[in-house]
């Protein structure tokens, strides 16, 4: 669904946000209502506000968890850092995280769930054969896999089963 729900949007400026048609003329009621824009759109000097119960309806509970270590740290840090600063630490010490875990998530997936001979699933993960041209050591290359069944092997001629 589009932002305005299907209505065309509208600017609250009004006509007089274009220099041209204000240098047209303007009535006074235009003059009081351009005044008062400009005046409204002077900020306080405590904004923007900080309101803890939007932040809490606003975040579901779940994601408010993951994330309480990295703020609590950083709101002790903040007054040291500076808020911007804290607040891009804060963002990007959470995203390497997410990678370092998810690269442990793989080393751990590949180092203990390949496929081998003991189970049917998992990723089979298979060396390619280097290039090896001619003027460099070791070529012509010769496989070291000697015999025809070293290749569907899987692992089974390393196990202790293996005779």
């Amino acid at each position: 669904m589009a932002q305005t729900a299907g209505v065309k949007p509208m600017t609250i400026a009004g006509r007089v946000a274009i220099e041209r048609e204000r240098c047209l003329g303007m009535t006074d009621a235009e003059r009081a209502w351009r005044k008062q824009w400009l005046k409204d759109q002077i900020l306080a000097p405590h904004e923007p506000v900080h309101v803890e119960e939007y932040w809490r309806e606003r975040i579901n509970p779940i994601r408010r968890f993951y994330r309480k270590p990295l703020d609590t740290l950083f709101n002790m840090l903040m007054p040291a850092l500076g808020q911007e600063r804290a607040i891009n630490y804060r963002y990007l010490t959470g995203k390497f995280c997410m990678l370092a875990v998810g690269v442990f998530a793989t080393h751990y997936y590949f180092k203990y769930n390949g496929n081998d001979w003991t189970k049917q699933g998992g990723w089979r993960v298979m060396k390619t054969k280097p290039t090896v041209l001619p003027g460099q050591p070791g070529f012509p290359f010769k496989s070291e896999r000697k015999e025809h069944a070293d290749y569907a092997d899987r692992g089974f001629k390393k196990s202790a089963l293996y005779c």
